[in-house]
Formats: structure tokens, sequence, C-alpha cells
């Protein structure tokens, strides 16, 4: 029998879009191509409507949890060709959702646009991957490719922990074992202390989100396992950083070293629309663990490591500006959407439309 919200469901993917969006005391909207309209024809929600969207897909106990704490994380399959990730939360004007949408079929790295390079992380036998970006830049898609090759060229065992899991892996050459919070462990770092026992050599962490869990990660890491996890960062050297400051300082200095020792790579990525055709398109920068890499995370030198992504091009690095570089000259993205990603905005703003570019000047960009 089907949930009322299935409806809305099957608008979304009819039109294209990836997230639905609920809040009380307003219609349904959806995000397409990186824009959030509201659903055509749709009323706006009161508590009875949403209530009746939200709990009709949702366990009883779960539930009745989210009403009394506020916040919710779980996965729902409409069909078996539809999965979707689903947050609960309060807000202001009531109760809200927000619903992405999962692709059954996982996109190989090509599909994605991902620079082949990154195929190399797959052969790693040990140490830290990190796949870092804001919300929405494609993280988990890329990652579920990335675990995917693996499976389909090397016969491992793999454990994922996730927060719902997204991505449904069948077992191909590797036993993939994919865990979930707080269904089958409690958190995180519950999932990753437990993998050290199982008879694993990859694990995937969905998040590393406190000082316990990105701990638990590099011991693994040294102990002989490898670990991708994720971060919300925009590139390599804010990444390490944000690894070392969540430490305190007395124990900064001995993570620095552990760091150096344990970090294979780290690959940033961020969504970008497209002027070309509809949709939105990969960027990322990359960075391959060095000597000279492993030597300035132990310094604490992290803004040198620019000028070590600069000279590794020939290994596959590449900056994220770059990148964004490459997909304007190409013509695949706007000059202003290229400035608004960029990190360093000066080498775009020629490129912009005058009036644009005066407004960039006048604010100081």
């Amino acid at each position: 029998m089907s949930n009322s919200i299935d409806r809305l469901f099957k608008i979304l993917i009819e039109q294209g879009g990836s997230d639905l969006h609920l809040t009380e005391g307003y219609p349904p909207k959806m995000r397409i191509h990186g824009g959030v309209s509201a659903i055509e024809g749709e009323p706006v929600m009161d508590r009875e409507i949403i209530n009746q969207y939200l709990e009709g897909i949702c366990e009883e106990k779960s539930y009745g949890e989210y009403l009394e704490e506020g916040d919710l994380d779980f996965a729902y399959e409409m069909d078996i060709d539809s999965r979707f990730r689903c947050n609960y939360f309060k807000q202001q004007f009531g109760l809200g959702a927000i619903f992405r949408l999962i692709p059954t079929e996982i996109a190989t790295i090509e599909q994605l646009g991902i620079p082949q390079v990154v195929k190399n992380f797959a052969s790693i036998r040990a140490g830290l991957v990190l796949v870092t970006g804001p919300t929405g830049s494609g993280k988990s898609t890329t990652l579920a490719a990335i675990i995917d090759y693996i499976n389909e060229n090397y016969s491992k065992h793999i454990i994922t922990v996730e927060e719902p899991i997204e991505f449904v892996h069948s077992n191909k050459k590797c036993i993939i074992t994919q865990r979930e919070i707080p269904t089958h462990c409690a958190s995180f770092s519950d999932g990753l202390r437990a993998s050290l026992r199982e008879d694993a050599e990859i694990v995937l962490v969905g998040e590393m989100r406190d000082l316990e869990t990105i701990s638990l990660a590099l011991t693994a890491a040294e102990t002989g396992m490898l670990v991708f996890g994720t971060l919300h960062t925009n590139n390599a050297v804010k990444t390490i950083d944000r690894i070392i400051d969540v430490f305190p300082a007395d124990q900064q200095a001995q993570v620095r070293t552990m760091l150096a020792a344990s970090i294979q790579g780290v690959l940033a990525q961020l969504l970008m629309k497209r002027c070309d055709t509809a949709g939105r398109v990969a960027v990322n920068e990359i960075m391959f663990t060095t000597p000279a890499v492993s030597a300035i995370i132990r310094e604490g030198k992290t803004q040198k490591l620019n000028d070590v992504i600069t000279q590794g091009s020939e290994l596959g690095m590449q900056f994220m500006d770059e990148a964004i570089w490459d997909k304007l000259q190409k013509g695949i993205v706007s000059p202003e959407e290229a400035y608004m990603k960029a990190i360093d905005k000066s080498r775009f703003k020629s490129f912009l439309p005058t009036a644009l570019a005066s407004l960039a000047n006048s604010s100081g960009g």
C-alpha cells in the first residue's frame, strides 16, 4: 500500500529533482539543478497534512522519538528504483523534512566525470583518504563510485558506517558490510571501533564529525586499514588544518605526526551549475601524499601544500581553481558561476560581465 507522500516523490522524480523540502506552513518545494521552487498546484501544508506525510513512511517508535527530540535521519525505499535519504527536523513554524533522492544505480567514476587518477586510491593498502566538500556537493556519490570500483576489481572486506545507509552495494568481488546508525551501531566511533575486530581491509566512515571518530580513524589507518572518511571542508589545506584543530593544543604535535604517517590523499569536491545544458558538474581538488606532503604536515606548515599540489600535476594533483578554470574554458560553466565558486576570485573577475565585475570590485572580491 502506497503512502501519501509517495505522490510528491513521484513528482520529484518525473521533473528531475534531487531534493524534496517540506515545511509546515508552506507548500512543498523541490530542488532542481541547484534551484529551489514550489511544486505547482500544491497547497500550503498545515500540521495535519505534514504529519500525515512524515508519519506514513516512518517507524512508530522512531517517529515518537522525532516528535520528542526534534531530529531524525533514516532511509526510505519507495520502490525498487526509488530510495531516499530522509532528514526530519523541527523549525520555527512546526515540523519540517528534507528528502534526498538516492540513485539506485551507482554511477561509475567515468559517468561522474571524476578524474581517472582517483582510481589510484583504490589500490592503497592502508592509510586515510578524505573526501571533502560542503553539504550537497556529491561526496556520498563519489565515495560510492570509488567503493564500487574496488568491489569490481579487488577481493576485500569493506565495512561502511553510515547515517543512514544511502547507496546499497551488492557483493561483487568484495564482501561489503553496511551498518547504519543508530540501527546497527550507536555512533560513527562505535562502528569504527568495532571494525577493528571485524577482519576488514577497508572501512568507510560516513562522517568524521568529532574528536573520538577522527582519533579512531587515524588509529585504524596506522594499524593497516584503508579508511575513507568525509569532512565539510573545501580544499586540501583546510582539510588538514581541520583534522589537527579538532584536537586540544597539547596533542596537536602528536596528531600532526600521526596524520603525516597515515594520510594518503584528499579529494575535495564542489558541484557547479552548468550553462551548456541542464544539470550540474563536479569539480575536484586532488592531493596525493608524497614525502614532501608528509614533511609539511609534520612541521605544521600546511600553506606550503599549495606548492606541492602545483608541482604534483604529473602525479594527477590539481587545485580546485584549476578544475573550475578548465570547466570555464570549455564553456561548461558560466563566468558568474566560476567566480562564485573559485577560491582565488581575482583570476576569474575579468571574465565577468561589466556590471557584475564592478560589483565584485566594490565588495573587495
